[in-house]
Protein backbone atom coordinates (compact mmCIF):
# COMPACT_ATOMS: atom_id res chain seq x y z
CA UNK A 1 0.00 0.00 0.00
CA UNK A 2 1.44 3.46 -0.89
CA UNK A 3 2.76 5.53 2.01
CA UNK A 4 0.29 8.37 1.27
CA UNK A 5 -2.64 5.96 1.43
CA UNK A 6 -1.42 4.55 4.75
CA UNK A 7 -0.98 8.08 6.08
CA UNK A 8 -4.55 9.12 5.22
CA UNK A 9 -5.99 5.87 6.58
CA UNK A 10 -4.15 6.40 9.90
CA UNK A 11 -5.17 10.07 9.94
CA UNK A 12 -8.82 9.21 9.26
CA UNK A 13 -8.83 6.49 11.94
CA UNK A 14 -7.15 8.62 14.62
CA UNK A 15 -9.16 11.79 14.00
CA UNK A 16 -12.51 9.99 13.81
CA UNK A 17 -11.79 7.91 16.91
CA UNK A 18 -10.50 10.94 18.84
CA UNK A 19 -13.59 13.04 18.07
CA UNK A 20 -15.98 10.22 18.99
CA UNK A 21 -14.04 9.39 22.17
CA UNK A 22 -13.95 13.06 23.15
CA UNK A 23 -17.71 13.34 22.76
CA UNK A 24 -18.24 10.21 24.86
CA UNK A 25 -15.90 11.50 27.57
CA UNK A 26 -17.80 14.79 27.82
CA UNK A 27 -21.10 12.92 28.15
CA UNK A 28 -19.56 10.90 30.98
CA UNK A 29 -18.65 14.07 32.85
CA UNK A 30 -14.98 14.18 31.81
CA UNK A 31 -13.03 16.48 29.52
CA UNK A 32 -12.55 15.51 25.88
CA UNK A 33 -8.79 15.07 26.22
CA UNK A 34 -9.30 12.05 28.51
CA UNK A 35 -11.22 10.22 25.80
CA UNK A 36 -8.81 11.33 23.10
CA UNK A 37 -5.80 10.11 25.08
CA UNK A 38 -7.45 6.80 25.93
CA UNK A 39 -8.42 6.09 22.32
CA UNK A 40 -4.78 6.67 21.38
CA UNK A 41 -3.75 4.16 24.05
CA UNK A 42 -6.22 1.62 22.62
CA UNK A 43 -5.02 2.15 19.03
CA UNK A 44 -1.35 2.22 20.01
CA UNK A 45 1.15 -0.46 21.05
CA UNK A 46 -0.63 -1.06 24.35
CA UNK A 47 -3.54 -2.87 22.65
CA UNK A 48 -4.31 -2.77 18.92
CA UNK A 49 -1.19 -1.12 17.51
CA UNK A 50 0.70 -4.29 16.60
CA UNK A 51 -2.31 -5.55 14.64
CA UNK A 52 -3.25 -2.36 12.75
CA UNK A 53 0.23 -0.95 12.12
CA UNK A 54 0.13 1.87 14.71
CA UNK A 55 2.83 0.72 17.10
CA UNK A 56 4.73 3.93 16.33
CA UNK A 57 4.03 7.22 14.59
CA UNK A 58 5.41 7.43 11.07
CA UNK A 59 7.33 10.50 9.85
CA UNK A 60 4.20 12.10 8.36
CA UNK A 61 2.19 11.75 11.59
CA UNK A 62 5.19 12.91 13.62
CA UNK A 63 5.43 16.04 11.47
CA UNK A 64 1.72 16.67 12.01
CA UNK A 65 2.20 16.23 15.75
CA UNK A 66 5.10 18.70 15.62
CA UNK A 67 2.89 21.28 13.90
CA UNK A 68 0.08 20.61 16.38
CA UNK A 69 2.46 21.28 19.26
CA UNK A 70 3.23 24.72 17.81
CA UNK A 71 -0.48 25.53 17.45
CA UNK A 72 -1.26 24.34 20.98
CA UNK A 73 1.50 26.42 22.57
CA UNK A 74 0.59 29.47 20.48
CA UNK A 75 -3.05 29.11 21.53
CA UNK A 76 -1.94 28.78 25.16
CA UNK A 77 -0.06 32.06 24.72
CA UNK A 78 -3.17 33.71 23.27
CA UNK A 79 -4.96 32.90 26.54
CA UNK A 80 -2.38 34.92 28.49
CA UNK A 81 -3.10 38.65 28.51
CA UNK A 82 -0.17 40.67 29.93
CA UNK A 83 -2.50 43.38 31.23
CA UNK A 84 -4.49 40.78 33.15
CA UNK A 85 -1.35 39.59 34.92
CA UNK A 86 -0.36 43.13 35.85
CA UNK A 87 -3.86 43.78 37.24
CA UNK A 88 -4.33 40.58 39.21
CA UNK A 89 -2.45 41.76 42.28
CA UNK A 90 0.63 40.52 44.12
CA UNK A 91 -1.20 37.92 46.22
CA UNK A 92 -2.71 36.17 43.20
CA UNK A 93 0.57 36.30 41.26
CA UNK A 94 2.51 34.83 44.20
CA UNK A 95 -0.21 32.21 44.60
CA UNK A 96 0.11 31.22 40.95
CA UNK A 97 3.87 30.82 41.34
CA UNK A 98 3.45 28.83 44.56
CA UNK A 99 0.90 26.44 43.01
CA UNK A 100 3.59 25.58 40.47
CA UNK A 101 6.77 25.85 42.55
CA UNK A 102 5.80 23.70 45.53
CA UNK A 103 4.52 20.71 43.47
CA UNK A 104 7.57 21.16 41.20
CA UNK A 105 9.89 20.79 44.20
CA UNK A 106 7.93 17.89 45.70
CA UNK A 107 7.64 15.92 42.46
CA UNK A 108 11.28 16.56 41.55
CA UNK A 109 12.27 15.12 44.95
CA UNK A 110 10.00 12.10 44.39
CA UNK A 111 11.52 11.58 40.93
CA UNK A 112 15.05 11.79 42.33
CA UNK A 113 14.17 9.26 45.02
CA UNK A 114 12.37 6.78 42.75
CA UNK A 115 14.17 7.14 39.41
CA UNK A 116 17.43 9.04 39.79
CA UNK A 117 19.68 8.10 36.87
CA UNK A 118 22.79 9.56 35.29
CA UNK A 119 20.94 12.60 33.93
CA UNK A 120 20.72 14.91 36.93
CA UNK A 121 18.17 17.09 35.09
CA UNK A 122 15.72 14.24 34.51
CA UNK A 123 14.03 14.57 37.95
CA UNK A 124 13.60 18.30 37.31
CA UNK A 125 11.99 17.66 33.92
CA UNK A 126 9.68 15.13 35.57
CA UNK A 127 8.80 17.55 38.34
CA UNK A 128 8.13 20.27 35.75
CA UNK A 129 5.89 18.30 33.42
CA UNK A 130 3.85 16.96 36.34
CA UNK A 131 3.30 20.38 37.97
CA UNK A 132 1.46 22.37 35.30
CA UNK A 133 -2.19 23.20 35.90
CA UNK A 134 -4.11 22.88 32.62
CA UNK A 135 -5.59 26.27 31.67
CA UNK A 136 -8.00 25.05 28.93
CA UNK A 137 -9.13 22.11 31.09
CA UNK A 138 -9.61 24.52 33.98
CA UNK A 139 -11.77 26.75 31.78
CA UNK A 140 -13.95 23.85 30.69
CA UNK A 141 -14.46 22.64 34.27
CA UNK A 142 -15.35 26.15 35.45
CA UNK A 143 -17.86 26.39 32.62
CA UNK A 144 -19.42 23.09 33.72
CA UNK A 145 -19.71 24.34 37.31
CA UNK A 146 -21.05 27.74 36.18
CA UNK A 147 -18.16 29.56 37.87
CA UNK A 148 -16.50 31.43 35.01
CA UNK A 149 -17.67 34.88 36.14
CA UNK A 150 -17.15 34.43 39.87
CA UNK A 151 -14.42 35.20 42.36
CA UNK A 152 -13.54 31.49 42.47
CA UNK A 153 -13.33 31.38 38.67
CA UNK A 154 -11.17 34.48 38.42
CA UNK A 155 -8.82 33.19 41.10
CA UNK A 156 -8.41 29.82 39.39
CA UNK A 157 -7.93 31.24 35.91
CA UNK A 158 -5.40 33.83 37.09
CA UNK A 159 -3.36 31.30 39.06
CA UNK A 160 -3.42 28.89 36.09
CA UNK A 161 -2.18 31.71 33.82
CA UNK A 162 0.76 32.47 36.11
CA UNK A 163 1.42 28.75 36.55
CA UNK A 164 1.63 28.23 32.79
CA UNK A 165 3.82 31.29 32.24
CA UNK A 166 6.33 30.28 34.91
CA UNK A 167 6.36 26.65 33.75
CA UNK A 168 7.20 27.52 30.14
CA UNK A 169 10.02 29.81 31.31
CA UNK A 170 11.46 27.12 33.61
CA UNK A 171 11.19 24.61 30.74
CA UNK A 172 13.27 26.95 28.59
CA UNK A 173 15.98 27.18 31.24
CA UNK A 174 16.13 23.40 31.78
CA UNK A 175 16.32 22.69 28.05
CA UNK A 176 19.16 25.16 27.67
CA UNK A 177 20.99 23.43 30.53
CA UNK A 178 20.35 20.03 28.92
CA UNK A 179 21.53 20.96 25.42
CA UNK A 180 24.31 23.39 26.30
CA UNK A 181 27.96 22.37 26.15
CA UNK A 182 28.95 24.13 29.37
CA UNK A 183 28.58 22.57 32.82
CA UNK A 184 28.17 23.80 36.39
CA UNK A 185 27.69 27.49 37.22
CA UNK A 186 28.71 28.50 33.70
CA UNK A 187 25.88 26.43 32.21
CA UNK A 188 23.36 27.98 34.61
CA UNK A 189 24.61 31.47 33.75
CA UNK A 190 24.36 30.78 30.00
CA UNK A 191 20.86 29.35 30.39
CA UNK A 192 19.71 32.31 32.45
CA UNK A 193 21.26 34.72 29.95
CA UNK A 194 19.59 33.00 26.99
CA UNK A 195 16.18 33.18 28.66
CA UNK A 196 16.80 36.78 29.68
CA UNK A 197 17.71 37.77 26.11
CA UNK A 198 14.62 36.06 24.72
CA UNK A 199 12.23 37.49 27.32
CA UNK A 200 13.76 40.96 26.96
CA UNK A 201 13.18 40.83 23.21
CA UNK A 202 9.58 39.70 23.70
CA UNK A 203 8.93 42.40 26.32
CA UNK A 204 10.46 45.04 24.05
CA UNK A 205 8.16 44.03 21.22
CA UNK A 206 5.16 43.98 23.57
CA UNK A 207 5.88 47.40 25.06
CA UNK A 208 6.52 48.86 21.61
CA UNK A 209 3.24 47.52 20.25
CA UNK A 210 1.40 48.68 23.35
CA UNK A 211 2.84 52.18 23.06
CA UNK A 212 2.04 52.34 19.36
CA UNK A 213 -1.50 51.17 20.08
CA UNK A 214 -2.39 54.59 21.50
CA UNK A 215 -0.89 56.45 18.52
CA UNK A 216 -3.32 57.74 15.88
CA UNK A 217 -0.56 57.58 13.28
CA UNK A 218 0.07 53.91 14.06
CA UNK A 219 -3.62 53.08 13.90
CA UNK A 220 -3.94 54.86 10.56
CA UNK A 221 -0.83 53.13 9.20
CA UNK A 222 -2.09 49.73 10.34
CA UNK A 223 -5.49 50.31 8.77
CA UNK A 224 -3.89 51.48 5.52
CA UNK A 225 -1.62 48.44 5.46
CA UNK A 226 -4.57 46.09 6.06
CA UNK A 227 -6.56 47.72 3.25
CA UNK A 228 -3.58 47.39 0.94
CA UNK A 229 -3.38 43.61 1.28
CA UNK A 230 -4.82 41.88 -1.78
CA UNK A 231 -4.11 38.22 -0.97
CA UNK A 232 -6.98 36.41 0.74
CA UNK A 233 -6.27 35.96 4.49
CA UNK A 234 -2.87 37.60 4.11
CA UNK A 235 -3.10 38.81 7.70
CA UNK A 236 -3.24 35.24 8.96
CA UNK A 237 -0.20 34.36 6.82
CA UNK A 238 1.71 37.31 8.30
CA UNK A 239 0.79 36.12 11.78
CA UNK A 240 2.08 32.62 11.02
CA UNK A 241 5.32 34.14 9.75
CA UNK A 242 5.64 35.90 13.12
CA UNK A 243 4.96 32.67 15.03
CA UNK A 244 7.55 30.75 13.01
CA UNK A 245 10.04 33.61 13.38
CA UNK A 246 9.63 33.68 17.18
CA UNK A 247 9.97 29.88 17.24
CA UNK A 248 13.19 30.04 15.22
CA UNK A 249 14.56 32.79 17.50
CA UNK A 250 13.93 30.70 20.63
CA UNK A 251 15.37 27.62 18.92
CA UNK A 252 18.49 29.60 17.97
CA UNK A 253 18.95 30.52 21.64
CA UNK A 254 18.62 26.86 22.61
CA UNK A 255 15.18 27.31 24.23
CA UNK A 256 13.20 25.05 21.82
CA UNK A 257 10.64 26.26 19.31
CA UNK A 258 7.57 25.87 21.55
CA UNK A 259 8.79 28.61 23.88
CA UNK A 260 8.83 31.03 20.95
CA UNK A 261 5.36 29.90 19.84
CA UNK A 262 4.00 30.42 23.36
CA UNK A 263 5.38 33.92 23.75
CA UNK A 264 4.34 34.84 20.21
CA UNK A 265 0.77 34.14 21.32
CA UNK A 266 1.19 36.49 24.27
CA UNK A 267 2.25 39.29 21.89
CA UNK A 268 -0.99 39.04 19.90
CA UNK A 269 -3.18 41.46 21.86
CA UNK A 270 -5.91 43.94 21.04
CA UNK A 271 -3.31 46.68 20.91
CA UNK A 272 -1.00 44.87 18.51
CA UNK A 273 -3.62 43.32 16.22
CA UNK A 274 -6.70 45.49 16.69
CA UNK A 275 -9.97 44.48 18.32
CA UNK A 276 -11.61 42.88 15.28
CA UNK A 277 -8.42 41.20 14.06
CA UNK A 278 -7.67 39.83 17.54
CA UNK A 279 -11.12 38.31 17.80
CA UNK A 280 -10.83 36.87 14.29
CA UNK A 281 -7.38 35.43 15.01
CA UNK A 282 -8.58 33.83 18.25
CA UNK A 283 -11.56 32.31 16.45
CA UNK A 284 -9.46 30.92 13.61
CA UNK A 285 -6.87 29.40 15.93
CA UNK A 286 -9.52 28.02 18.25
CA UNK A 287 -11.28 26.34 15.32
CA UNK A 288 -8.09 24.90 13.81
CA UNK A 289 -6.55 23.86 17.12
CA UNK A 290 -9.58 22.48 18.95
CA UNK A 291 -11.25 21.09 15.85
CA UNK A 292 -8.21 19.39 14.30
CA UNK A 293 -4.85 19.61 16.03
CA UNK A 294 -5.87 18.95 19.65
CA UNK A 295 -7.89 15.75 18.99
CA UNK A 296 -5.04 14.45 16.86
CA UNK A 297 -2.36 15.59 19.30
CA UNK A 298 -3.90 13.76 22.24
CA UNK A 299 -4.56 10.68 20.11
CA UNK A 300 -0.91 10.78 18.99
CA UNK A 301 0.17 11.20 22.63
CA UNK A 302 -1.86 8.12 23.55
CA UNK A 303 -0.33 6.11 20.70
CA UNK A 304 3.13 6.98 22.02
CA UNK A 305 2.25 5.49 25.41
CA UNK A 306 2.91 1.81 25.99
CA UNK A 307 1.37 0.49 29.18
CA UNK A 308 2.88 -2.93 28.45
CA UNK A 309 6.22 -1.48 29.54
CA UNK A 310 4.91 -0.96 33.08
CA UNK A 311 5.35 -4.68 33.59
CA UNK A 312 6.81 -4.85 37.07
CA UNK A 313 5.53 -4.14 40.56
CA UNK A 314 8.21 -1.49 41.02
CA UNK A 315 7.12 0.49 37.95
CA UNK A 316 3.50 0.33 39.10
CA UNK A 317 4.58 1.60 42.52
CA UNK A 318 6.47 4.45 40.82
CA UNK A 319 3.40 5.34 38.77
CA UNK A 320 1.08 5.26 41.80
CA UNK A 321 3.56 7.33 43.83
CA UNK A 322 3.64 10.03 41.16
CA UNK A 323 -0.17 10.12 40.99
CA UNK A 324 -0.47 10.50 44.77
CA UNK A 325 2.29 13.12 44.97
CA UNK A 326 0.87 15.05 42.00
CA UNK A 327 -2.64 15.16 43.49
CA UNK A 328 -1.66 15.84 47.11
CA UNK A 329 0.87 18.58 46.32
CA UNK A 330 -1.59 20.52 44.13
CA UNK A 331 -4.60 19.98 46.41
CA UNK A 332 -2.61 21.06 49.47
CA UNK A 333 -1.35 24.25 47.83
CA UNK A 334 -4.72 25.11 46.29
CA UNK A 335 -6.48 24.54 49.61
CA UNK A 336 -3.92 26.60 51.56
CA UNK A 337 -4.06 29.57 49.20
CA UNK A 338 -7.86 29.52 49.11
CA UNK A 339 -8.01 29.51 52.90
CA UNK A 340 -5.59 32.45 52.97
CA UNK A 341 -8.15 34.24 50.80
CA UNK A 342 -10.75 33.50 53.53
CA UNK A 343 -12.83 31.08 51.50
CA UNK A 344 -14.71 28.29 53.24
CA UNK A 345 -13.02 24.95 53.78
CA UNK A 346 -15.43 23.34 51.31
CA UNK A 347 -14.61 25.84 48.56
CA UNK A 348 -10.90 25.64 49.39
CA UNK A 349 -10.81 21.86 49.08
CA UNK A 350 -12.71 21.95 45.77
CA UNK A 351 -10.30 24.61 44.48
CA UNK A 352 -7.41 22.35 45.44
CA UNK A 353 -8.91 19.52 43.39
CA UNK A 354 -9.52 21.76 40.37
CA UNK A 355 -5.92 23.03 40.22
CA UNK A 356 -4.66 19.42 40.22
CA UNK A 357 -5.80 18.78 36.61
CA UNK A 358 -3.17 18.51 33.85
CA UNK A 359 -3.48 18.96 30.09
CA UNK A 360 -2.08 20.08 26.76
CA UNK A 361 1.00 22.08 27.78
CA UNK A 362 2.30 19.29 30.02
CA UNK A 363 1.87 16.70 27.27
CA UNK A 364 3.38 19.00 24.64
CA UNK A 365 6.51 19.29 26.79
CA UNK A 366 6.55 15.52 27.41
CA UNK A 367 6.31 14.83 23.66
CA UNK A 368 9.27 17.14 23.02
CA UNK A 369 11.32 15.46 25.75
CA UNK A 370 10.44 12.04 24.30
CA UNK A 371 11.52 13.16 20.83
CA UNK A 372 14.80 14.57 22.19
CA UNK A 373 15.59 11.31 23.96
CA UNK A 374 15.40 12.86 27.44
CA UNK A 375 12.35 10.75 28.27
CA UNK A 376 12.27 7.04 27.59
CA UNK A 377 8.99 5.50 26.48
CA UNK A 378 8.52 4.15 30.01
CA UNK A 379 8.93 7.56 31.63
CA UNK A 380 6.77 9.22 28.99
CA UNK A 381 4.04 6.63 29.64
CA UNK A 382 4.18 7.36 33.36
CA UNK A 383 3.96 11.14 32.80
CA UNK A 384 1.06 10.86 30.36
CA UNK A 385 -0.65 8.34 32.64
CA UNK A 386 -0.40 10.74 35.59
CA UNK A 387 -1.95 13.41 33.37
CA UNK A 388 -4.88 11.15 32.55
CA UNK A 389 -5.35 10.10 36.20
CA UNK A 390 -5.28 13.61 37.64
CA UNK A 391 -7.60 14.97 34.97
CA UNK A 392 -10.04 12.13 35.71
CA UNK A 393 -9.86 12.74 39.45
CA UNK A 394 -10.12 16.57 39.49
CA UNK A 395 -13.75 17.16 38.36
CA UNK A 396 -15.09 14.09 40.20
CA UNK A 397 -13.43 15.12 43.48
CA UNK A 398 -14.62 18.73 43.10
CA UNK A 399 -18.19 17.58 42.48
CA UNK A 400 -18.10 15.33 45.54
CA UNK A 401 -16.68 18.16 47.65
CA UNK A 402 -19.41 20.54 46.52
CA UNK A 403 -22.18 17.91 46.73
CA UNK A 404 -25.21 19.38 48.50
CA UNK A 405 -23.80 22.92 48.41
CA UNK A 406 -23.61 25.68 45.85
CA UNK A 407 -20.13 25.81 44.24
CA UNK A 408 -18.26 28.85 45.45
CA UNK A 409 -21.17 30.03 47.59
CA UNK A 410 -18.89 31.86 50.01
CA UNK A 411 -17.61 34.21 47.33
CA UNK A 412 -19.89 34.03 44.27
CA UNK A 413 -21.43 37.42 43.44
CA UNK A 414 -23.39 36.22 40.43
CA UNK A 415 -23.25 33.66 37.64
CA UNK A 416 -23.68 35.37 34.28
CA UNK A 417 -25.60 33.85 31.38
CA UNK A 418 -23.28 32.86 28.54
CA UNK A 419 -24.75 35.44 26.16
CA UNK A 420 -23.70 38.20 28.58
CA UNK A 421 -20.10 37.04 28.98
CA UNK A 422 -18.73 39.09 26.09
CA UNK A 423 -20.68 42.27 26.87
CA UNK A 424 -20.05 42.96 30.55
CA UNK A 425 -17.00 44.97 31.50
CA UNK A 426 -16.39 46.42 34.92
CA UNK A 427 -13.57 48.96 35.26
CA UNK A 428 -11.81 47.62 32.19
CA UNK A 429 -11.62 44.07 33.50
CA UNK A 430 -10.85 41.35 31.03
CA UNK A 431 -13.86 39.25 30.20
CA UNK A 432 -13.55 35.51 29.52
CA UNK A 433 -15.52 34.30 26.53
CA UNK A 434 -15.97 30.73 25.45
CA UNK A 435 -15.31 29.76 21.86
CA UNK A 436 -14.87 26.19 20.69
CA UNK A 437 -14.70 24.86 24.27
CA UNK A 438 -11.76 26.97 25.35
CA UNK A 439 -11.22 30.31 26.98
CA UNK A 440 -9.90 33.33 25.16
CA UNK A 441 -9.62 36.52 27.13
CA UNK A 442 -10.54 39.81 25.54
CA UNK A 443 -11.45 43.19 26.81
CA UNK A 444 -15.09 43.97 26.23
CA UNK A 445 -15.94 46.12 23.23
CA UNK A 446 -18.60 47.84 25.31
CA UNK A 447 -17.64 51.13 26.97
CA UNK A 448 -17.18 50.98 30.71
CA UNK A 449 -19.60 53.83 31.31
CA UNK A 450 -22.85 52.43 32.51
CA UNK A 451 -21.47 48.98 33.14
CA UNK A 452 -22.99 47.87 36.38
CA UNK A 453 -21.43 45.80 39.10
CA UNK A 454 -22.74 42.25 39.21
CA UNK A 455 -25.61 41.93 41.60
CA UNK A 456 -25.86 39.36 44.34
CA UNK A 457 -28.68 37.54 42.59
CA UNK A 458 -27.86 34.48 40.60
CA UNK A 459 -28.91 34.34 37.01
CA UNK A 460 -29.48 30.85 35.61
CA UNK A 461 -27.49 29.71 32.62
CA UNK A 462 -29.28 29.37 29.27
CA UNK A 463 -30.45 26.07 27.92
CA UNK A 464 -27.34 25.37 25.85
CA UNK A 465 -25.19 25.19 29.00
CA UNK A 466 -24.34 22.01 30.84
CA UNK A 467 -27.01 20.13 32.76
CA UNK A 468 -25.14 20.72 36.01
CA UNK A 469 -25.20 24.48 35.53
CA UNK A 470 -28.73 24.65 34.12
CA UNK A 471 -30.34 22.68 36.96
CA UNK A 472 -28.60 24.54 39.77
CA UNK A 473 -30.90 26.66 41.99
CA UNK A 474 -30.10 30.35 42.51
CA UNK A 475 -26.93 30.98 44.43
CA UNK A 476 -27.17 32.71 47.83
CA UNK A 477 -25.88 36.17 48.63
CA UNK A 478 -22.05 36.24 48.99
CA UNK A 479 -20.73 35.76 52.47
CA UNK A 480 -17.39 35.08 54.11
CA UNK A 481 -16.88 32.07 56.27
Amino acid sequence: MPDTTTFFIDLFLLLTSAVVAGELAIRLGQTALVGQLLVGVVLGPTLLGPYIGLSTLGPELSALQFLGTVFILFMAGLDVVPEQISRMGLRTAVGGVAIFAVPFAVLSAVAELLIGGSNHLLPLFLGLTLSITALPVMGIMLMEFGLLQTAVGRFLINTALVNELVAVSVFAVLLQLQTGAAIGPVAIAIAALSVAVFLSAMLLVHWSLRSLGSSRQWLALRARFARGLRTKEAGFAILMIGVIGASLFSQYLGLTFVVGAFYAGILVTRESAGVVAHRTISGIFDAMTWGFFIPLFFAFAGVQMNLRLLDSEWLLIVFASFVVAAVLSKVTMGYSLARLNRWSSTDALAIGHLVSSRGAVELAMAVILLGDGIYSTQIYTIVAGVGIATTLIAPVAARRTWAGTHPGESVVPRVLPRHELSSVDTEGALTPTLTFDTLSYMESDQPTEGASEPSGDASPLPENSSEASRDRPPLPQPRRK
